[in-house]
């Protein structure tokens, strides 16, 4: 039986505040990003004037056709699919393993292991040092520098090891070793699939973090087949606005007009992906968060 809950007029006040306030924070968050998407259809002398504000005004897809107009974003998109994809897949092998084997309490020196990965944390080789380690490597110039090098982030090993510390019963570990399973057995069989809400979330993170990377390939790549979007429509966009700078009269006003146009399409070619992707994991986001954040 459903029961009513009866409201007093001090609920109903601060109900009707707290959906007012929340109302008003989803528009101040949502409306820049619909604005960029109708700003990238409309023209850009009605952009500047202030006219677009619901719907795009005098619509057109010339940002988008001379944006895809260059053929290297097409082998950039390519790429930057391929380093996600891999990128995600190695740093959460490496990070989940990492985390599982440091929440063991019968691992022997978890203490100083422990230390050991947070120092890292603060104090850096700095770029210099790593730019000569991964040349060394010979990685320099090389498809594997956007996958291996920066594939372990500290924050997402703490934050799983803090995931099975919390999460997974030792009485479940004692059961399990008394049936005779071992470590290795017992992390693939018992562990990983009750971890989906830790993984997903280091997934996204980690996803986000490869499909937005542009500084790794600013400076150890320089083949452009190589090279991943964000360099591209970086390359792109430049291009576009010294285009627009160097012209005179009217080509000049049709180069700055395409500029801006170019300036909000790269924008959304972008962040569509990953938005895209984000709904199918929103569910674990929520849940892997709070417990990075509650134990340490």
């Amino acid at each position: 039986m459903q029961r009513h809950i009866k409201y007093t007029g001090p609920d109903l006040l601060f109900n009707g505040v707290l959906y007012a306030v929340s109302a008003l924070i989803l528009a101040v968050i949502v409306y820049p990003l619909y604005f960029i998407v109708i700003a990238s259809f409309s023209d850009p002398s009605a952009v500047s004037s202030g006219q677009v504000w619901v719907m795009p005004v005098g619509f057109t897809l010339d940002g988008y056709k001379a944006l895809f107009a260059d053929s290297k974003i097409w082998r950039a998109y390519l790429n930057t699919i391929i380093y996600t994809g891999l990128g995600t897949f190695f740093s959460l092998a490496v990070c989940v393993f990492a985390a599982y084997s440091l929440s063991r309490k019968d691992l022997v020196f978890r203490k100083p292991l422990m230390l050991f990965f947070i120092i890292p944390m603060f104090f850096s080789g700095g770029l210099i040092p790593t730019f000569l380690t991964v040349r060394e490597f010979g990685l320099y110039n090389n498809f594997w520098v956007m996958i291996m090098p920066f594939a372990v982030s500290i924050y997402h090993v703490i934050v799983a090891r803090t995931f099975f510390s919390t999460s997974i019963p030792e009485s479940l570990w004692e059961s399990a070793r008394i049936d005779g399973c071992g470590n290795l057995r017992f992390f693939f069989q018992m562990a990983l699939p009750l971890s989906n809400a830790i993984i997903a979330v280091l997934a996204l993170w980690t996803a986000v973090g490869h499909w937005n990377a542009y500084f790794n390939a600013l400076i150890y790549l320089r083949e452009e087949t190589l090279m991943p979007l964000q360099i591209v429509l970086r390359n792109i966009l430049i291009t576009s606005q010294a285009q627009a700078s160097m012209g005179t009269g009217e080509a000049a006003q049709i180069a700055l007009r395409t500029a801006s146009l170019v300036k909000y399409g790269a924008i959304i070619v972008s962040t569509v992906p990953i938005m895209c992707v984000y709904p199918f994991i929103q569910m674990y986001f929520n849940q892997g968060v709070m417990i990075g954040a509650i134990k340490g």
